[in-house]
């Protein structure tokens, strides 16, 4: 079970593939928008509802996310969209129960925003497998939760996991109301168990990303796991457009310029900008339409592109620049290319200063302060910098030494084992 964008989904695919492969029969249950992407795969899908996702693309949704909104305005849609949330996620939660009812299911493995799954998976008797894609709920003293600054100072970084947790406690009316109602079971009372409920402990937590480009903490339990990327195979039978392909093979390698899922309030100026800070850096681009609603641009030096598998995509060019979503993130370190972060909100700034720190990411541009002259230095040095294109190089081949999906199947394999161990101890 998973929700979000797109970023939030393909890992999970790559999973459900991993394990399908394994011999586990294996369904997939997110918004109602991704089902025929999924069932491309092979893959049995239930639907969730899309009201909440779809959210994200009326005005208030844009004005929270993009970087570019004042603080106020942002402030303002944001309580606007908490109003909302409380109604959509009561309908998600019901979605989710109906979902688990159909497969009925051994074991559930989910994404945090799934809030319904450890209580289901509690109602059910299952074990519950958290997926994270971003190092955010395990608290460590180690580093700062992703998006929170680093500072000096004694108990900050696990104060930053704390509020986390405490954020997912104005969840916990919808909770207890699925729990109650649906579920049968007793409403909970501390807001650590919106995502840990006494009654479906333990929740192994499997985390989607690299030890390469996030060491595992020395104090975590032994149930936080650093799987490695959750990383889905490039398909060889892919066909690119024509004009794609025409487009690469007629000159040096281009530059990628994508936000994904990022929606912003004039995709026309952004664009202008964009568009001149290729032009700026002297490099060919090649600019996806993404969720932004770009024109389409087909001339001599700059491509439009839309649905191109990334890890098809990214080893062809001279750079990849994007908003710093952790799936985007991953599929650009593992192609071996340097790379600019442009940050619109949540954990993006903190993969932004990580593609710094390994030395793969020329100086982030948030979106809040991009302009063509700044973005177009950024993409002047991913270019042409040798040791940007040197570690970018040497971090993609130990990226792809590692099996995220093998290892994270082996521990599921694991909680399956022991339920199975259990079962027959009692029925001895």
């Amino acid at each position: 079970m998973t929700y979000g964008s797109r970023g939030d989904v393909e890992p999970f695919i790559a999973l459900a593939c991993g394990l399908t492969a394994r011999g586990h029969t294996v369904t997939l249950s997110s918004a109602e928008k991704y089902g025929d992407w999924v069932k491309s795969f092979g893959l049995a899908f239930e639907p969730l509802s899309n009201d909440t996702i779809d959210l994200m693309t009326t005005p208030d949704g844009i004005a929270a996310l993009e970087g570019s909104s004042g603080l106020i305005k942002r402030v303002a849609a944001g309580t606007r969209l908490a109003k909302k949330s409380g109604r959509l996620n009561d309908g998600l939660n019901r979605d989710a129960w109906r979902a688990a009812q159909a497969v009925q299911p051994d074991l559930i493995i989910f994404h945090p925003k799934v809030m319904a799954a450890p209580h289901i998976a509690e109602a059910l008797d299952i074990p519950a497998v958290m997926g994270l894609l971003q190092p955010m709920i395990v608290p460590t003293n180690e580093f700062p939760v992703a998006g929170m600054p680093r500072l000096p100072i004694p108990g900050y970084n696990k104060l930053g996991y704390a509020l986390v947790k405490l954020s997912y406690s104005a969840f916990r009316k919808s909770v207890n109301q699925l729990r109650t109602k649906a579920l049968k079971l007793t409403a909970i009372q501390h807001r650590n168990e919106v995502l840990f409920p006494r009654g479906a402990l333990p929740i192994k937590t499997l985390h989607a990303i690299s030890s390469w480009v996030v060491p595992r903490p020395k104090d975590w339990p032994d149930a936080a796991v650093m799987s490695g990327y959750w990383s889905l195979k490039s398909d060889g039978d892919y066909e690119p457009p024509a004009s794609l392909r025409s487009f690469l093979e007629r000159g040096p390698p281009p530059v990628y310029i994508g936000f994904g899922s990022m929606t912003v309030e004039d995709p026309k100026a952004l664009q202008e900008v964009l568009v001149e800070a290729l032009r700026k850096a002297n490099v060919r681009g090649v600019l996806s339409t993404g969720w932004a609603g770009f024109d389409a641009i087909e001339s001599d030096d700059i491509l439009s592109v839309s649905d191109v598998p990334h890890e098809w995509l990214f080893p062809k060019m001279a750079a990849v620049v994007h908003h710093g979503g952790m799936g985007t993130t991953a599929q650009g370190f593992r192609a071996g290319v340097p790379c600019v972060l442009c940050p619109f909100f949540g954990d993006q700034p903190y993969w932004a200063q990580k593609s710094v720190a390994l030395g793969v990411g020329a100086p982030p541009v948030p979106r809040k302060a991009l302009t063509a002259d700044k973005l177009a230095h950024s993409i002047h040095l991913a270019v042409n910098d040798a040791s940007l294109k040197k570690n970018a190089s040497d971090l993609a081949l130990h990226l792809q030494s590692e099996d995220g999906v093998g290892t994270a199947i082996a521990e599921i394999e694991a909680c399956l084992a022991k339920v199975a161990e259990s079962f027959m101890k009692t029925s001895v």
